[in-house]
């Protein structure tokens, strides 16, 4: 008599993992895109977000909704927390409450990954200019430290394996690129690139710090104090130039004493006017009528900066 074998049973081929290459090899997910390398810009989603320092809120119950490419006007009195609400949104501060998400980002808990496509552009006593240094000195520094610092670490290994022309092509390149979304023409300072910071007017060195900005290549960029100091004329150029930065696809958070009543090209606006009794609001929930002026000012203002000094770590 024949004694029959049993058939073996045929081995079941593991599912593939959601959200893993298939061409990737088997267990290893897919590598995460870096964030500084996605296209077009950031959205701004907040909501009920607040920032606590040793004297009490800075900010609080702030909601902000702003598709990308839009400019985010952050409008106020002083010492209602503007320059915070700039920076947490940046990923420069910690948040006390709330939620928010840059570009499909989580602040709370993805703050470096948000850092890498949010530069700051102008935030005196953050980043300031250095009134010694001349234009160029300021713009090849710049350059320099994005190639080394400001780029995935693989791309800077294909970057550092390029010829020396290539790489001093793609430099001027990038140079020139953040020059002319900036507006600024080297040739109209009074001694070109050799221009020292410090006889600088505002408004070019506005468009100088928005140039340095944009040679990061970022989703979002963040401008503090837009319209201090500027008569009527300078104003509308200043937000002019961030309209043109935010019709090229990236978002821009402005702070700024008052928000203008529409941007050039149909720009998307969004304004947000910060109160230090209701945290913030958009401007449809703004009063007609301003409230009067409290006599706290020296105190807000110690308030903020002691927020700066205790979260700025961030």
């Amino acid at each position: 008599m024949t004694r029959h074998q049993p058939e073996p049973e045929p081995q079941r081929q593991p599912e593939p993992d959601a959200g893993r290459d298939p061409a990737a090899p088997a267990g290893r997910a897919a590598p995460t895109p870096d964030p500084a390398e996605l296209p077009g810009g950031a959205a701004v989603e907040a909501e009920g977000i607040g920032l606590k320092g040793p004297r009490g809120w800075v900010f609080r119950e702030v909601t902000v909704e702003a598709a990308p490419g839009s400019v985010v006007a952050l409008t106020g009195a002083s010492g209602t927390g503007r320059t915070c609400l700039l920076l947490a949104l940046t990923g420069r501060m910690k948040l006390t409450e709330g939620e928010a998400r840059i570009g499909g980002l989580r602040l709370r808990k993805q703050a470096a990954a948000i850092r890498r496509t949010a530069a700051l552009a102008h935030v005196p006593g953050v980043d300031d200019l250095e009134p010694s240094l001349t234009v160029g000195e300021h713009l090849r520094e710049r350059v320099l430290l994005q190639r080394r610092y400001g780029t995935a670490p693989l791309a800077a290994l294909k970057a550092a394996l390029r010829p020396p022309r290539q790489r001093r092509a793609d430099a001027r390149r990038v140079h020139d690129e953040a020059l002319a979304a900036a507006g600024l023409d080297l040739a109209t300072l009074p001694k070109g690139p050799r221009t020292a910071v410090r006889d600088l007017e505002r408004l070019e060195r506005l468009r100088l710090c928005v140039a340095l900005a944009l040679i990061g290549r970022p989703r979002l960029i963040a401008v503090d104090d837009v319209d201090l100091k500027l008569s009527a004329p300078l104003r509308e150029e200043a937000w002019a130039l961030l309209a043109s930065v935010a019709a090229s696809g990236v978002t821009v958070l402005a702070v700024c004493g008052e928000a203008p009543a529409g941007l050039p090209g149909d720009v998307p606006l969004v304004v947000v006017v910060t109160d230090r009794a209701t945290g913030a609001r958009t401007a449809e929930d703004a009063p007609a009528e301003p409230a009067p002026k409290a006599d706290n000012t020296d105190e807000t203002e110690k308030e903020t900066a002691d927020a700066l000094a205790e979260t700025g770590r961030a």
